[in-house]
């Protein structure tokens, strides 16, 4: 029997559509099942999801309709959903994972070129999260294709400040796929692992490790530029398990303006060093607050919280790790920068205008600009 001169057209079409949590076509993927058309135009397409209830099944039926119907001489398209059985999936997960079946962490395996920084603070409630979630926005907007991992496991906010409230990755068996978010960020937080969004986590040293291991193991995180990670403040398991784990890994410090905020900040750039990661340099948040005067109408500065903090830390980091720790951005604080995260809508891609905003900009510029060298790494050499 002869085949249907349009198959071939639909068959390249479907190629051409990916799916939107995995980021790889599908019929790489397996997922698709069955493909006919009708001498007048009518064409069947059987998808399987990865799994029963998949999130993405309304987005997965519009992107292969939309292909589809693109094909010349197609007239009508069905999409039909089934479900990937055992076999199926343990085929995709293999080749996903390029035939190794062993749990592994890629960002520490040799040749792989993701740049994994994590972004540390001494203490808490100086935007630390805050300063993650808009940096990504300004490398993804840079054309970077970026991951974020919450790995603040008690403060976890990362979902929250990106709009993303009670969603679920999805679970292929032992694979977790990562939520995709505004502008192409990858997502995943231990928030969005919990039952409920009220149920509190409690864990210690060893169950923080295992944890950890699972984040960064166990997700799918495809290929990335940029893995950031927005660490819990302090210095503590977490810390240093990232830094174990991931040894070329880069550390963003940040800070306040004042002197307490710089004193603590100075201790997670020192962890840092001790765990052998390259630290990038300091970002100074809530520099200060630009206001309009009421009896010259000029714009001024207040300087709420101090001033100096950021260079304060940048150059005791300097004098103790031995090279150059830059201050890398200032960012003003403003109003919509706190009601824009409270919204799920981050500064940067809300207001781009916003003298936050290219605050954020330009430390994604020098963040690339800084290439990883071997200045503060570690080598792997012995005596």
């Amino acid at each position: 029997m002869t085949e249907n001169p349009l198959l071939p057209h639909i068959r390249a079409a479907l190629h051409e559509v990916e799916d939107p949590e995995i980021r790889r076509p599908i019929t790489d993927l397996g997922m698709v099942d069955d493909v006919t058309a009708s001498d007048s135009g009518a064409v069947h397409v059987r998808v399987l999801l990865t799994v029963p209830g998949c999130p993405m099944r309304s987005e997965i039926t519009t992107r292969v309709t939309k292909a589809v119907s693109a094909v010349e001489g197609v007239t009508e398209v069905d999409v039909e959903l089934g479900v990937m059985d055992d076999d199926q999936r343990e085929a995709m997960r293999s080749m996903l994972r390029g035939g190794q079946q062993e749990r592994q962490i890629p960002f520490a395996q040799p040749g792989n070129l993701t740049r994994v920084v994590a972004v540390a603070s001494g203490k808490g409630g100086v935007g630390k999260s805050s300063v993650t979630v808009n940096l990504a926005l300004a490398l993804a907007e840079q054309g970077r294709s970026v991951g974020i991992l919450d790995a603040d496991i008690y403060g976890h906010s990362i979902p929250d400040l990106l709009g993303l409230g009670d969603a679920r990755p999805t679970v292929v068996d032992d694979m977790i796929m990562p939520v995709p978010a505004e502008g192409g960020l990858r997502v995943i937080s231990i928030g969005m692992l919990k039952p409920s969004r009220d149920q509190v986590v409690a864990w210690r040293g060893p169950i923080l490790d295992r944890a950890l291991t699972q984040l960064l193991a166990d997700v799918y995180w495809g290929d990335l530029d940029y893995l950031l990670i927005d660490l819990p403040p302090g210095t503590g398991d977490v810390a240093m398990s990232l830094g174990q784990k991931i040894p070329g890994s880069e550390v963003i410090v940040v800070t306040t303006p004042q002197t307490a905020a710089s004193e603590v900040a100075e201790r997670a750039g020192t962890m840092a060093h001790i765990m052998e990661q390259r630290v990038l340099g300091v970002v100074e948040n809530m520099s200060w607050l630009e206001t309009t005067c009421p009896n010259c109408s000029e714009p001024h500065r207040l300087e709420l919280f101090g001033a100096g903090g950021g260079t304060v830390v940048a150059e005791a980091l300097t004098e103790r790790v031995v090279y150059d720790v830059p201050l890398l951005a200032q960012v003003p604080f403003d109003e919509a920068l706190l009601s824009n995260g409270d919204r799920g809508t981050p500064i940067v891609t809300a207001l781009p205008e916003h003298p936050a905003s290219h605050a954020f900009v330009a430390l994604a510029g020098e963040v690339a600009a800084r290439k990883q060298g071997l200045v503060g790494a570690r080598l792997p050499l012995s005596t």
